[in-house]
């Protein structure tokens, strides 16, 4: 029988404080949930305004970033379940029909159509001086997150954590100012929202099936 690598092993993670994850080797990161926008809907005059946006926005920046983007299946029982809720309160035979076809039907078309739903994420990468070593590059911002690394275990007091999520938190605002230009808003993941993240990365199929983790405060 195989051995498993229990996953704790696995993630990169030392704790999850205040909506910052700590890693293994002190570094930290926070992580930003952004918005979409229609860029093939925009006129050629906004797609140029949302392009020189975008660019400034980059060349202000004096720390790298990551862009992740999450797919998904569309998970519909959730609306499924509000439908049934709707069939059992019709006293009407016709109109529960109609309620049943119609929940087949959203059933049969998402997985004919294998329609999934995106998430787009910014990764803030903040070395605190004291464990600074030399950049592994912008690939690395969220992969250290996920890949095993041998143990280089360090830790933060109290007292230096304050100043370092506030340093982190510094880069975050000027990152959620400086992209809201483009048309994009972003919201940091607080500590749940980063836990069911991590979840449902490594659980994909309890999320497809409805079943998001419980999380005790």
């Amino acid at each position: 029988m195989a051995d498993v690598t229990p996953s704790q092993e696995i993630l990169n993670i030392e704790e999850i404080r205040d909506g910052v994850l700590i890693l293994k080797d002190g570094t930290m990161r926070a992580i930003l949930m952004a918005s979409s926008i229609n860029f093939a809907l925009k006129s050629a005059d906004e797609q140029t305004a949302i392009i020189l946006q975008y660019q400034n926005f980059l060349n202000s920046l004096d720390f790298t970033l990551q862009f992740f983007i999450q797919s998904r299946p569309l998970n519909v029982e959730p609306y499924i379940d509000t439908l049934k809720e709707q069939e059992k309160k019709q006293t009407a035979e016709l109109l529960r029909i109609q309620i049943s076809e119609y929940m087949d039907f959203i059933r049969t078309f998402v997985r004919a159509a294998n329609i999934v739903t995106k998430s787009f994420y910014i990764v803030v990468p903040f070395t605190p001086p004291m464990f600074d070593k030399p950049s592994e590059g912008v690939k690395s911002l969220f992969g250290s997150i996920l890949k095993p690394k041998k143990k280089d275990k360090r830790t933060l007091n109290d007292e230096s954590f304050e100043e370092y999520k506030n340093q982190l938190w510094q880069r975050v605002d000027t990152v959620i100012q400086g992209i809201v230009r483009t048309g994009v808003r972003t919201v940091p993941l607080n500590t749940e929202e980063l836990i069911e993240l991590f979840y449902g990365l490594y659980n994909p199929g309890e999320l497809e099936k409805g079943k998001p983790p419980s999380i005790t405060k």
